[in-house]
């Protein structure tokens, strides 16, 4: 059988001044053979491992009793994929157990890396390779960028430098390890994600796309000639992807330019640089709103996102939490301060779950991008009064693709390695090794 329908290359891209626009996954990219069997392209995976610092209020995090999942008040936001969540408790960071005042950045780092953290100020740090690194490897053979690395916060928020008790910068400014003595910068500029994603490496001519940003013309409108020649190639189910899109991304690079506009402003915030909003909120939607474009648009399929460091003086108005967050997570077992933590842990999982309902809504695929999407999300420390590296938090949003069963509560045995999981999580997203940080085996992860 001849098989005359032409399909789109994969790698297809909009270029244009200073811009290169990766597209999603078409239908029209799909194989001839493929096309014809109307059998939609499998889905490639995708990996996130979200850090929220200081532990939480466990109480409120953990759920009464292990088997079905029975939603704690912290966890109450993500009650639409509650048939996704497994959470898992009783795992152990024990290489971040120490004997000085240093247990922030050692929890912080061993939490990707199951490894401890060499105490030094100097360029001899050293950890692990981080478990995003390691899928970085596999998948990043096929992606523009290996994985993406985010952040919220910028290194003169912390309280008096980045430094913490003889342990370096590197250790609270990352969770991404590409070697034991190589910690991956994370970004917390918008604007320089956008660019990173979006900007034209092959050009050298940065002043023209500079003066086309500046003339309030967009990154898509340097590319809608391109656009029109391409949308009578596609169908109709194409065209509507290809708008919702450019659409997306346009809203993206539109609020971004309104922070570069609102970073000259005089506001009764601590400084920021260029280019990051002042709200926490809008600053954290808009790094989601990045990676779901890097995701869609396949341009990496690994990201590490720190949503805060451990130390963080930040506070949290919009919700009514004024305490900064390190003296509000030494709560004391003070009632009012516990009920605050709980606040806040509960609003981080609110903004979660709005990356899960958009991952939900778009379409890539046999399915949608939460479908294979696997996401960590956790901290270095349960307890953060005391400062316990061990039960430490920890939930897996669980794809359709890693057959991994959802809804429910598992209980480890005491002294379970957190490298256990991942270790397990790698081999579920079909990358197989033998060992990661401290791991001592895999975890018994029901499938569907």
């Amino acid at each position: 059988m001849m098989l005359t329908k032409r399909a789109l290359p994969r790698r297809t891209v909009l270029r244009g001044l200073g811009a290169t626009i990766a597209l999603p996954l078409l239908d029209s990219m799909v194989p001839a053979l493929t096309a014809l069997s109307k059998t939609p392209a499998k889905a490639v995976p995708r990996l996130a491992a979200i850090y929220a610092p200081m532990g939480m209020n466990m109480a409120e995090w953990r759920p009464p009793a292990e088997g079905p999942l029975e939603l704690s008040p912290i966890l109450q936001p993500l009650g639409a994929f509650r048939d996704r969540l497994l959470l898992v408790s009783g795992l152990e960071s024990e290489e971040a157990i120490g004997n000085d005042n240093g247990v922030h950045p050692r929890c912080q780092t061993t939490w990707l890396t199951g490894a401890r953290a060499k105490k030094t100020e100097g360029a001899d740090m050293r950890a692990g390779i981080s478990m995003d690194q390691i899928a970085a490897r596999q998948f990043g053979q096929d992606t523009q960028l290996a994985s993406l690395e985010l952040a919220l916060e910028a290194v003169d928020t912390m309280n008096g430098g980045c430094g913490f008790f003889g342990y370096g910068c590197a250790y609270l400014n990352t969770i991404s390890w590409r070697s034991p003595t190589t910690p991956l910068p994370m970004e917390v500029n918008p604007r320089a994600v956008f660019e990173r994603l979006f900007g034209d490496n092959d050009t050298t001519d940065s002043r023209a796309r500079l003066a086309a940003l500046r003339g309030d013309r967009s990154v898509l409108d340097a590319v809608t000639e391109k656009v029109a020649r391409l949308q009578p190639r596609v169908g109709p189910h194409d065209r509507v992807k290809l708008a919702e899109y450019l659409d997306a991304v346009r809203d993206v690079e539109r609020r971004i330019q309104k922070a570069d506009e609102q970073a000259g402003q005089e506001l009764l915030v601590a400084e920021r640089p260029m280019g990051i909003p002042a709200s926490f909120e809008e600053h954290i939607n808009l790094m989601f709103d990045l990676l779901l474009l890097a995701y869609q648009s396949d341009l990496t399929r690994v990201s590490t996102f720190l949503l805060g460091r451990e130390g963080s003086l930040r506070t949290f108005p919009e919700i009514g939490v004024r305490d900064s967050w390190h003296p509000l997570s030494h709560h004391q077992n003070n009632a009012g301060q516990l009920a605050k933590q709980g606040k806040l842990n509960a609003y981080h999982v609110q903004m979660l779950a709005r990356f899960l309902e958009k991952l939900q809504a778009t379409s890539v695929g046999d399915g949608s991008l939460l479908d294979h999407t696997t996401i960590l999300y956790g901290s270095g420390m349960s307890d953060s009064n005391l400062h316990l590296p061990s039960d430490v938090p920890t939930l897996v949003v669980a794809s359709s693709a890693s057959r991994i069963a959802g809804g429910r509560h598992m209980q480890c045995p005491k002294g379970t390695p957190l490298a256990n999981l991942q270790l397990t999580l790698l081999d579920k997203i079909g990358v197989h090794v033998d060992h990661f940080g401290d791991s001592t085996g895999e975890l018994n992860l029901l499938s569907i």
